[in-house]
């Protein structure tokens, strides 16, 4: 786990801004609106609590933990901003396509959801249900879709660099046919 986080996570500068978006997704201006990405739709998001971590005498923030056989490791320059939102997608409610440009780790606390990747040419259903996670690396599009007849729920961590969007739309790629 150690090495895995730290060749994914480690290596980032991570931070986060968040938008007033109700979406979360990052305007684009008054009135601007890039017709080559998709729309998300059916989804309402709550910002849940944001905090920066960082050590200003060292510009890193570097924490390490061993319990028996388990470890985690997080590194980051300069600082390492989380954010956590909750995300409520309908019956029918989708993301649009979008990238991170940090790894988010997504929680479904209820329901089922279904993602998507952008690099996977057979655009392959990933299924996940109440109690599982999903983790988006932030490097390729993807889009979360809930394709059942209940809501579902979200919690989704983010890590982000600094000043960069929470969200980056994307246009659909030619492997889905949504």
């Amino acid at each position: 786990m150690s090495n895995f986080l730290g060749s994914r996570v480690g290596a980032l500068a991570l931070a986060i801004v968040l938008t007033a978006c109700k979406d979360g997704r990052e305007p684009l201006g008054p009135g601007a609106k890039d017709p080559a990405t998709t729309v998300g739709s059916g989804s309402t998001s709550t910002l849940l609590g944001r905090a920066t971590f960082s050590d200003p005498v060292h510009n890193t923030f570097s924490v390490k933990r061993i319990t028996g056989d388990w470890d985690v490791e997080i590194t980051s320059k300069p600082a390492l901003d989380i954010a956590v939102q909750s995300i409520v997608f309908q019956p029918g409610g989708q993301s649009g396509w979008h990238s991170h440009p940090g790894p988010v780790f997504i929680q479904v606390v209820s329901g089922t959801m279904t993602f998507y990747e952008s690099g996977d040419p057979t655009c392959a259903p990933i299924v996940r249900t109440a109690g599982q996670g999903y983790l988006d690396e932030g490097a390729h599009a993807h889009i979360a879709r809930n394709e059942t007849a209940a809501p579902a729920q979200n919690i989704v961590t983010y890590f982000a660099p600094p000043g960069a969007a929470l969200r980056i739309d994307q246009p659909k790629p030619g492997n889905c046919p949504f």
